[in-house]
């Protein structure tokens, strides 16, 4: 077994990534490359790198792991890590992840998250994959610090949600509002939050896929919610919505300012956010990385698919 550096920018890893990840993962995670694609491209203030394992010159396994460190924040994560299943059970995956951890010791990183980076495949490690890769993690030092969500459901026969403040209202960005959105987000989700609509925004998304929530009387806004249609920059098929009817959609994330909490605001969001949706004509439609099942299940959103979230703290020099 070999390994080979893996080249972001090139269509021929990207295609190999994709059909190795599915083969690995099974139809109901496939992607495609333009995932691959979307999310190996550069990120303000990240670094990512990979390898490829070859196998007698042939491609059995890779993984993919970026890093992002700042005066407050050494993060890094396993974007990826998939080995064909003729090749499991040989130690590839255990020389990808080894790579990695040390790729990113060298980043100054000190800790590692499975899934959940800035460009994500998946939040953690989905719990479909089963004991046997739960345990490979485990064994190398990865712990478990709970667990998320995706919940989903069919927006055909929704109806708009009884109870629900008739005081504000959710309505797409306009062109030119940037600034507003982004004056929002700074001052209420200053965090990875606000971070991900600059790097939308910088990269051409449409400001229409950021919905504000807006007091019937007053100039700010009250809330946010972030959608994803099949034609939205950012893939629809990260949230594999394979298993719903199309057409397909999604939002989250979403959030109420802090002054405004505690008046249901964010079931405001919730309903008016599967509204719009519905009125484009969305069918399955996914709430993807949450804790709120209960939460979510007030408006007919069921679990749909459960993620491990898995870290580990590296050790400087081993």
């Amino acid at each position: 077994m070999k390994l080979q550096d893996f080249d972001l920018t090139s269509d021929v890893h990207h295609r190999l990534a994709a059909a190795l990840w599915t083969a690995a993962c099974g139809p109901e995670l496939a992607i495609s490359p333009h995932l691959v694609a979307f999310n190996t491209r550069p990120v303000t203030g990240a670094t990512q790198a990979g390898q490829l394992a070859l196998r007698d010159g042939e491609p059995v396994g890779f993984v993919l792991t970026s890093a992002l460190r700042t005066a407050t924040d050494e993060s890094g994560w396993i974007d990826a890590l998939a080995v064909r299943p003729d090749a499991q059970g040989q130690g590839i995956g255990s020389a990808l992840l080894a790579w990695a951890e040390e790729w990113l010791r060298a980043q100054g990183s000190r800790r590692v998250t499975l899934g959940g980076s800035l460009r994500p495949f998946v939040p953690g490690l989905p719990a479909s994959a089963g004991d046997a890769v739960r345990t490979f993690f485990q064994h190398r030092g990865y712990a478990q610090e709970g667990a998320v969500w995706d919940v989903a459901r069919d927006l055909a026969d929704y109806l708009p949600a009884p109870g629900v403040p008739t005081d504000v209202a959710l309505r797409p960005v306009r062109a030119g509002e940037e600034a507003l959105l982004l004056d929002f987000l700074a001052r209420e989700f200053p965090g990875r939050w606000h971070f991900e609509a600059q790097e939308f925004l910088r990269e051409g998304g449409r400001p229409d896929d950021w919905l504000l929530l807006w007091p019937s009387h007053g100039e700010a806004p009250l809330g946010f919610c972030q959608i994803t249609l099949e034609d939205s920059l950012r893939p629809m098929e990260r949230f594999y919505p394979q298993q719903l009817p199309r057409p397909w959609g999604q939002y989250g994330p979403l959030g109420v300012a802090q002054a405004a909490r505690g008046r249901g605001y964010g079931a405001a969001i919730v309903d008016g956010a599967a509204r719009h949706l519905r009125a484009l004509g969305v069918r399955g439609c996914v709430i993807d990385w949450t804790d709120l099942v209960a939460f979510y299940g007030q408006f007919g959103f069921k679990p749909y698919r459960q993620y491990l979230m898995l870290a580990k703290t590296l050790v400087t020099g081993g």
